[in-house]
């Protein structure tokens, strides 16, 4: 195994001779059976297709296009906490973030058309990826995928009930479709009119909606959660964003497209908090032939680790790496950090196609939100980070939250 933390190297193995690299074994053999040919696991002509069917939507003109219903949906979310809760009474942030991400996913991308009748889906979220994200022995010995997996098994499950709202979804839709009845013109429709034998087979579209609704909220979940932990644990930090926000809110406040723009200082404590905690903590690859950068030789079917976990609290490359300290990514000080020391959302040709849409949403979030209300730890809030598909928090991240104005 070679652990790569230069930039340099990082840089070479991602970009510059990115196509001499495969998914790593072991991440396979994790996530295929949760995510199959989804956008993350897929390669090859599989995943060309892919990435070149879902690109439309993310373009910054459609991104844009999601901010005015990410700000409703942010700001109903608010309201159950205007619902006068009694003092000290404790929320799970954690999980009340992936409630909010979900709802905003399901309306920008599916119209609010997937079909679930679960009361709980954090909750099932949670499931998912604490039974099926993990690793397993068998998965350290490089063990076929059909040799059972005992601690998966509790996860068949919650994997059977994902796969029938992807069905019922999708048939749902299709039914639309074929009826002509005032279709939307969102991810879903796009995905599907775009199957057949020159595009995507039906089950590439269902293992690519599995993955956004199971994984492509969760990361913006929990990047949001460790933010809010974060900034309740610097007041100092903490007043400087709520002063940011609470003067944008009394001035001329501009469409929701243009707060990421805006609010600098709170989009600093956001990527400050990825850096600490980023939601995608490892990158694996497997080397296809021998190589070489500088020095390092890279032998074929070596594999690599890159873990922004480890790049980000890098001694040689942050002063007081485990600070939370927004700072670093104000404007005027954005420029001495490296490309390749900071990778929330991976980079080359397999960077997150949803980072600009996950930008957008998180700072719309944090600003609705913190305008109106103060975050604070519980007594109980001692959160040990784990790593299963995102960094989680264990015990989740019950806090208090209190009405600023």
């Amino acid at each position: 195994m070679l652990i790569a933390n230069d930039p340099g190297l990082i840089r070479h193995i991602l970009v510059d001779n990115a196509q001499n690299y495969r998914m790593a074994t072991i991440r396979q053999l994790i996530l295929r059976p949760i995510l199959r040919d989804g956008l993350l696991t897929a390669e090859g002509q599989t995943w060309k297709r892919s990435r070149k069917a879902m690109a439309p939507v993310f373009t910054p003109r459609n991104i844009h296009g999601f901010a005015q219903t990410m700000l409703e949906r942010s700001q109903d979310f608010a309201e159950r906490y205007d619902a006068a809760d009694p003092p000290g009474t404790i929320h799970d942030i954690a999980r009340e973030m992936t409630e909010l991400t979900f709802d905003i996913l399901s309306q920008t991308l599916f119209s609010g058309d997937v079909v679930t009748e679960s009361h709980d889906f954090a909750g099932d979220v949670e499931n998912l990826l604490n039974t099926m994200g993990r690793v397993d022995p068998f998965d350290l010995i490089k063990a076929p995928l059909w040799v059972p997996r005992l601690t998966r098994l509790r996860g068949n499950k919650v994997m059977t009930q994902f796969r029938k709202i992807v069905d019922d979804t999708l048939d749902a839709r299709r039914d639309r479709i074929e009826r002509d009845a005032d279709v939307p013109d969102d991810f879903l429709t796009l995905l599907l009119r775009q199957e057949g034998p020159d595009g995507l087979s039906a089950d590439e579209i269902n293992d690519n909606i599995i993955t956004f609704i199971g994984a492509g909220h969760e990361t913006t979940a929990r990047a949001l959660g460790w933010t809010f932990y974060c900034l309740a644990n610097s007041p100092q930090e903490r007043q400087i964003v709520e002063e940011e926000i609470d003067a944008f809110f009394e001035g001329s406040v501009p469409p929701p497209q243009d707060w990421l723009n805006a609010l600098p200082k709170t989009r600093a404590a956001f990527e400050e908090a990825m850096r600490l905690y980023p939601p995608a903590p490892s990158i694996n690859r497997a080397a296809l032939a021998d190589d070489r950068y500088d020095e390092c030789v890279i032998p074929k079917d070596i594999t690599v680790l890159i873990m922004p976990w480890t790049l980000h609290r890098h001694r040689s490359l942050w002063g007081k790496p485990d600070a939370f300290l927004p700072s670093r990514f104000w404007p005027e000080n954005r420029d001495a950090i490296d490309r390749y020391q900071y990778l929330p959302f991976g980079v080359g040709p397999r960077i997150c196609i949803g980072a600009g849409f996950a930008l957008q949403e998180a700072i719309i979030v944090l600003a609705v939100l913190l305008s109106r209300f103060r975050f604070d730890c519980s007594n109980e809030c001692k959160p040990w980070p784990v790593q299963r598909l995102t960094i989680q928090p264990q015990g989740g991240l019950p806090m208090t939250v209190t009405a600023r104005r």
